[in-house]
């Protein structure tokens, strides 16, 4: 039953049995409690529109949407952009939370802000390009946009500055292994042809899996523990084709449901890890039936040196301690790779989720394969 529907029925019907003194209080309180008791058969979705049409309804909110549509703005730096306080932009943000014109999401001490996906806004949105915009309105719009490019050199530096503070140990555990283009080669080599769907990038680090799978991905969600290298990963990964989100979060305790990706990347991530069957367990908790988790680490080694120099909790792993807790989460080990080339050889193993289809899995490695550098 359509809302008007609704509205006539049940008012006449209450109308004809309300007591005789509320019908002599004039036409005037009649009026008053018909419009009070029309507005409580609004429908929602008429109510969350009037929301967000009201939430609209103001030049600095305009402006932050305009903003948050080209992208994704910590409050502080969306108080640089626009010249105003912080807590007068935070205003602002509250109500277009409210709306649901707008997510937050807490990075360390940083609230990170977009345009919420879904939902009638989305459309809404979708259609700014075209909206009637004055002469005025276009000049500030304009200073918006060249004080953004401001805010979008400064992510730039602050990335160079953090990289330049971390060359030399990067430097030196790059070194100790086959280049870095190959260990990418064949890792997207044992993911062709395989479905990315939504991709989990755990310990996205400077966004570099999140880079390489998005021209088969649909959706990528990069996670990391630290608020640092997520600005970093933004700074790398703005402009991509496809929706990606990024989070902070622990790899023992993934914010997302049962079965909700597709499929999974951990590189050079596990060693980290000081229980890392912890970490695959809470892989194959999110991972869809069928899906693939690949992992990328070190073989085992005795390079101490990287306990100290790199904070490494694990000196790499065998291929029976992967398979072991592979099948501990769910997950057959399809295949694995070995690439030579160094002091430290790198491991590429691919597991899938286990389906009702799949059978008791056959003891062994599987399709094994070695390279040398």
């Amino acid at each position: 039953m359509g809302c008007n529907a609704l509205f006539s029925n049940s008012a006449g019907v209450l109308f004809r049995f309300l007591p005789g003194r509320f019908a002599r209080r004039g036409k005037l309180c009649r009026t008053a409690w018909l419009t009070r008791y029309k507005e409580s058969f609004i429908c929602y979705p008429v109510s969350e529109l009037i929301d967000i049409f009201r939430a609209l309804a103001d030049p600095t909110r305009l402006r932050v949407v305009a903003l948050l549509r080209e992208m994704e703005l910590a409050i502080g730096e969306l108080a640089v952009v626009l010249d105003q306080s912080q807590p007068r932009v935070s205003r602002h943000v509250r109500i277009l939370v409210e709306a649901g014109i707008v997510e937050r999401r807490r990075e360390g001490s940083w609230v990170f802000l977009r345009i919420a996906a879904g939902g009638p806004i989305a459309e809404i949105i979708g259609q700014a390009e075209k909206w009637p915009f004055s002469a005025r309105e276009a000049r500030v719009i304009a200073y918006d946009a060249r004080r953004l490019a401001a805010v979008r050199g400064e992510r730039a530096a602050a990335a160079a500055r953090y990289f330049a503070d971390h060359a030399a140990e990067w430097d030196a555990i790059r070194s100790r292994h086959i280049a870095e283009s190959e260990v990418e080669a064949a890792m997207l080599a044992m993911m062709h042809n395989r479905r990315l769907g939504h991709l989990l990038d755990i310990g996205t680090g400077t966004g570099r899996m999140a880079e390489i799978f998005a021209p088969t991905a649909r959706r990528i969600t990069a996670l990391d523990r630290s608020p640092e290298m997520l600005r970093i990963a933004r700074t790398k990964l703005e402009g991509q084709p496809l929706p990606i989100d990024l989070l902070q979060g622990d790899f023992l305790n993934l914010p997302m449901a049962d079965a909700s990706i597709d499929s999974i990347v951990i590189h050079q991530a596990l060693h980290f890890a000081h229980e890392p069957d912890r970490v695959i367990a809470e892989a194959g908790r999110v991972l869809r039936g069928g899906g693939h988790l690949l992992i990328v680490d070190f073989a085992p080694h005795e390079d101490e040196a990287l306990r100290t120099l790199a904070a490494h909790a694990r000196l790499g792993f065998s291929d029976a301690q992967i398979r072991g807790w592979f099948a501990s989460a769910g997950l057959l080990l399809e295949t694995t790779q070995t690439l030579e080339g160094g002091e430290l050889a790198v491991k590429l193993w691919l597991g899938r989720r286990r389906s009702d289809e799949d059978q008791s899995p056959v003891a062994g490695d599987g399709q094994s394969k070695r390279l040398a550098a």
